[in-house]
């Protein structure tokens, strides 16, 4: 076994998406290598309405699929194909644009005005960009959560873990999508496949991840392999190996573990649009001014 070490970190960044919405970027719109097969996650955290009540009036996706993971409060979607939904706290919705979609997600906050949750985009293989677009939403109680001897609980949004399947699957990705709850001042492991990148989201508490096999959790300066450690709203992109092992620190952890197969494709990407080539994507543009962008 080989443990995963961190490659680097990243602190989300502050970001004004859609008709006013305040939220932190943990990665997208950038170099895609690193996360591929995902582009982007937007971590939608606030307790402040006229920041986010706005939200993300009819737009066009082409190209990808979206997870909508909701923690607090609530998001209603309407698209194209005529879906209409609300998801709340602990719901999943997931959305696979593919040929073409024209949707909205309006936040609302829960009755303290707090609203919480996350957007993960994954990018289609260039044999499914054009594939019929699908939507489909999994209420929390739906969603498996297994706990360990040491108090660990995960959520198994998607993929298989620890004997538990997750509801949502079909996805191009295949994601591994974990919601990972660790106790103070606990070690764990976690097995990850090899062929996968992976990456972690911290959004509560603190600890660190390992990058090398010893074991103890406190860091000697300068010593290669010491523990990184991380804090809420930071991203952990892992380097190769087949083990990731992180220690919570005094009030525990919680975060998001991903992993899926890279497609090691080309992107052209512009604002809500994914596809492989430049001409692919002026066409998807061409589509929107000409009024044939739905294919379906």
């Amino acid at each position: 076994m080989s443990i995963r070490p961190v490659k680097r970190t990243v602190r989300a960044q502050p970001t004004l998406e859609g008709a006013g919405v305040h939220l932190r970027r943990a990665f997208g719109f950038g170099e895609t290598s690193e996360t591929d097969p995902f582009l982007l996650l937007d971590d939608f955290r606030n307790d402040v309405p006229a920041d986010y009540l706005k939200g993300f009036p009819w737009h066009p996706h082409r190209g990808i699929e979206t997870i909508t993971y909701v923690l607090a409060g609530e998001v209603e979607h309407g698209d194209s194909m005529g879906n209409q939904g609300t998801i709340g706290a602990g719901d999943i919705q997931w959305m696979t644009a593919g040929s073409g979609i024209i949707h909205q997600e309006m936040p609302r906050g829960d009755a303290h005005g707090h609203m919480h949750g996350f957007q993960l985009w994954g990018n289609l293989p260039s044999s499914l960009k054009m594939t019929t677009p699908h939507y489909q939403e999994v209420k929390s109680e739906e969603i498996p959560e297994v706990t360990a001897d040491d108090g660990t609980r995960v959520r198994v949004v998607a993929g298989k873990f620890w004997g538990a399947s997750g509801p949502v699957d079909g996805l191009a990705a295949e994601p591994v999508y974990l919601d990972v709850s660790i106790a103070p001042g606990t070690r764990k492991t976690f097995q990850v496949d090899t062929s996968r990148n992976a990456f972690a989201y911290v959004f509560a508490g603190d600890g660190r991840f390992a990058n090398a096999s010893d074991p103890t959790p406190v860091p000697t300066d300068g010593v290669v392999g010491e523990p990184t450690l991380v804090d809420n709203r930071t991203l952990v992109l892992f380097d190769t190996g087949d083990e990731v092992t992180v220690q919570a620190g005094e009030e525990g952890m919680r975060f998001l573990f991903v992993s899926g197969k890279p497609l090691r494709e080309p992107v052209a990407w512009h604002g809500p649009i994914v596809m492989n080539t430049q001409e692919e994507l002026r066409q998807a543009f061409q589509d929107l001014d000409r009024g044939t962008f739905l294919k379906t």
